[in-house]
């Protein structure tokens, strides 16, 4: 009798993480937690200072990728093809110990950009002459198993340095909800990105008006 009561125990808690990520649960856990996206302003801004800080996540927590992905595919995080191949490159590491990542959100409209599309190396230069940080690979997966309430239809990508496949395609990761349950996929990190695109990139650990006069003193006149 213990052991069937331990077996029940098992297969529900299975069933609800296996529930995190899943479509038909997108919406409970909205409403459970009980937050909102915050949509970037349009504006361009003149620093990492003028832009608050959107989420802060836990990074450095598994102890390698192996376990990362695991957690991924047991809360039913769907992870896809090119996703699923740079997290098992060599170039893909994790953190060795517990460390917050302070993120911010922002489009390349937001950095000045005005044409409709912009490559990723033009929103990663202006990015970290305005202050930011290009995030750790790690926050990919870590943010998508760390925000189950991601409304539906959006899209973020990961500011981070494009990690190449197997046949040598730079990739970005998205986190997204597509409708169909909580995903992490792969970007090419060669194609042209709308300027209207959400990204996330790292607020330097350094913060304040020294921070804010770096980054003035570098951007063009």
């Amino acid at each position: 009798m213990a052991f069937l009561l331990c077996a029940a125990c098992v297969v529900q808690f299975a069933d609800t993480a296996w529930a995190q990520c899943a479509a038909r649960d997108v919406l409970r856990n909205k409403l459970e937690l009980k937050t909102r996206s915050a949509q970037p302003s349009q504006l361009p801004i003149k620093s990492a200072g003028d832009v608050a800080t959107w989420k802060t996540i836990t990074i450095g927590t598994f102890a390698g990728p192996i376990r990362l992905r695991n957690e991924l595919d047991g809360l039913g995080c769907n992870v896809g093809r090119q996703a699923s191949e740079i997290l098992a490159r060599p170039a893909f590491t994790v953190g060795s110990r517990k460390t917050d990542a302070e993120l911010v959100l922002v489009t390349p409209a937001q950095l000045g950009f005005t044409s409709d599309t912009v490559s990723l190396t033009d929103v990663y230069v202006r990015a970290r002459h305005l202050g930011f940080d290009l995030a750790a690979a790690e926050v990919g997966p870590q943010l998508r198993i760390q925000y189950f309430d991601q409304p539906m239809g959006e899209f973020i990508i990961i500011g981070m340095e494009p990690i190449k496949t197997w046949s040598g395609e730079p990739i970005v990761l998205n986190v997204a909800n597509g409708g169909a349950g909580l995903i992490l996929i792969g970007q090419d990190g060669r194609a042209e990105i709308a300027a209207t695109s959400q990204f996330v990139f790292a607020r330097p650990r350094q913060s304040g008006p020294e921070l804010i006069g770096q980054a003035a003193a570098i951007l063009p006149p």
